[in-house]
């Protein structure tokens, strides 16, 4: 353990126009490496998705986290919950609100033959259609970090969100979709005025998961022709670069090309 890399900072930031600043977790495989999105608003702000958790977003990002802040999961996988239990109100769809309030105290990880003194065998699951051939991490946060007491911790107070809902920061409102397909509460936040997108993982520039054990192709399939139908500016999304219109139709036209092979 005493080898491997110690991070300077487990967090990047970059501040972006429209009030929106971006932060990630750098050491993280690219597969759980999730953006992490902070939006600025007169009355209070949003997080949108809070990554891993390896160590805390809100002592990280305290001069941007300066007032009443709500964080918003997308969706609820491991990579994207990390840090909800430090914000004092989390927002999340009903169908997947025990993947906050209900984290299983086992959820680590920790793969079987994993070596605590050989980090590369902290390896990431197999899954189609993704390759990962390094670690999940490759720095530690601090000197002495073991990976083995990591845990998701359940979130404090959560409120439900559902297609329609309108998510108001006062001077800014982000109606909320109800997008699902990669899981089966997915959603996504659009600011009508600007057609600022922020997708979760429904659909980002890379290889999209709809094999995990509750996708569903068919929802997949609706929700994708759906997106197509916005009038979307920017596409911020769980994972890789932000994109625009053009390109979010270019990734989603080949997504159905993909699955209508597959019938």
């Amino acid at each position: 353990m005493s080898s491997i890399r110690i991070a300077e900072n487990w967090y990047e930031l970059k501040r972006l126009a429209d009030g929106v600043t971006f932060m990630t977790e750098p050491y993280v495989d690219p597969m759980l490496r999730c953006n992490i999105w902070h939006v600025r608003g007169r009355d209070r702000d949003l997080v949108i998705d809070t990554g891993m958790g390896i160590c805390s977003l809100r002592a990280f990002a305290r001069d941007i986290l300066d007032k009443s802040t709500s964080a918003v999961a997308t969706h609820t996988h491991l990579d994207h919950i990390g840090c909800h239990h430090e914000f004092e109100e989390c927002l999340v769809h009903p169908l997947e609100a025990r993947g906050l309030t209900e984290v299983p105290g086992e959820l680590t990880l920790i793969p079987e033959g994993f070596d605590p003194h050989d980090m590369a065998t902290l390896k990431l699951p197999a899954l189609e259609g993704y390759a990962a051939d390094g670690p999940m991490l490759t720095a530690l946060p601090y000197e002495g970090y073991d990976v083995r007491q990591y845990r998701v911790r359940p979130a404090k107070t959560v409120r439900l969100i559902d297609e329609g809902d309108v998510v108001d920061l006062g001077d800014r409102c982000f109606r909320v979709l109800h997008l699902p397909g990669h899981s089966p509460g997915g959603i996504g936040l659009f600011e009508e005025s600007t057609g600022l997108l922020f997708s979760g993982d429904t659909i980002y520039d890379g290889t999209l998961l709809d094999n995990l054990h509750h996708s569903n192709i068919a929802d997949y399939i609706e929700t994708t022709l759906r997106l197509m139908t916005l009038p979307v500016s920017t596409v911020h999304a769980g994972h890789e670069p932000s994109f625009g219109r053009d390109r979010l139709h270019e990734i989603a036209q080949a997504q159905l090309e993909r699955w209508d092979a597959l019938r």
